[in-house]
């Protein structure tokens, strides 16, 4: 059985006391920890630990902001696995100030070594095929760690799955979706089915569509659309989605989507884009630059609500050029796009 939040807190927050304990040679006992969000801080003079939960990469940039904000010198991250660690490492050194990353070995703290960033994978022949029924249904395609998604309006309705019993396009949103539809509908050609799907998606997600989930879903992909057909409204020649650091396993995920292209004088920018006030985007798009290209000016877009001085600072403080832009008025519909 998992453990519940409060169990889990209590458990993290032990482990953070014991492993700072063994790192600095002072007594558990006074060692002062605070809750964190997928993790455990604990305090040490001028100095602040952060553990996080494994997997927890998108507390990275609260944990930066936590730090900055108590004016704390000397800042260090604890994550257990070599992948956690590895990408964490990475994002950190993105940062003028980047803290110290370790990886938990036992009881013991090793500094972690930088993972490389992702190298794109290519999807197969077989799946590029059924690019043209996505492409023919006025389906965006993107291409997501070696995944052939279709979307509408930055949402995933459709993918190109493959498995021991052959390549075919399922349509949904998102695997239960996607699953149920087959099982309702298995007998249905797929170009009717995905037919089927747009109509019911496209009615409601859009900007003068009454409350809908679907309307509230991947806020971050619809952004991302709305800028790569009018890539004017932050100064942009031309932009094209590509695959954000890290793969997302739900459309229920929450992180920045990524755009890449040319400013207005074609210098090269990389574009995160996220709706709320999400203190990960920052690192996030640090990591998309050092993935597609590590010369590019970084473009962060929030819609004006959520131009928040928290991520304008943390911005401020990555290694190359960055900036923020929050949108004004309503950015999820565009008249030049159907």
């Amino acid at each position: 059985m998992p453990l519940d939040p409060n169990q889990r807190t209590r458990l993290l927050a032990a482990k953070a006391r014991a492993l700072v304990g063994d790192a600095t040679g002072i007594d558990q006992s006074e060692l002062r920890t605070t809750p964190f969000t997928g993790g455990a801080m604990v305090h040490v003079g001028e100095a602040l630990w952060c553990l996080l939960d494994d997997g927890a990469i998108r507390s990275f940039g609260p944990a930066m902001v936590l730090a900055d904000r108590e004016r704390f010198e000397t800042f260090h991250v604890m994550a257990e696995s070599e992948a956690t660690s590895g990408v964490l490492a990475r994002r950190a050194a993105q940062f003028t100030n980047g803290p110290s990353v370790w990886r938990i070995e036992g009881r013991t703290l090793v500094a972690a070594v930088p993972a490389p960033t992702p190298v794109p994978v290519e999807p197969s022949a077989a799946a590029r095929e059924l690019i043209g029924m996505l492409t023919a249904a006025g389906v965006d395609v993107s291409v997501e760690h070696g995944e052939i998604r279709g979307e509408l309006r930055g949402l995933e309705i459709a993918r190109v799955v493959e498995s021991p019993d052959g390549t075919r396009l399922e349509v949904g949103v998102g695997r239960h979706d996607r699953e149920a539809f087959t099982m309702v509908h298995g007998n249905l050609p797929t170009a009717l089915a995905l037919e089927s799907v747009i109509s019911s998606v496209d009615a409601v997600r859009r900007a003068e569509a009454e409350a809908h989930p679907l309307r509230h879903l991947a806020p971050e992909g619809w952004l991302r659309w709305r800028l790569v057909h009018d890539p004017q409204l932050i100064g942009a020649r031309e932009l094209r989605p590509v695959q954000p650091p890290l793969s997302r396993d739900s459309v229920k995920d929450v992180g920045a989507s990524i755009a890449v292209g040319l400013d207005d004088k074609g210098a090269s920018i990389v574009v995160a884009c996220s709706v709320g006030i999400d203190l990960d985007v920052v690192p996030t798009a640090a990591d998309a630059r050092a993935l597609n290209d590590p010369s590019a000016r970084v473009v962060i877009v929030v819609p004006e609500r959520d131009d928040h001085p928290a991520t304008r600072k943390l911005a401020s403080q990555l290694l190359g050029p960055a900036e923020v832009v929050g949108l004004s008025g309503e950015w999820r519909e565009s008249e030049t796009a159907s």
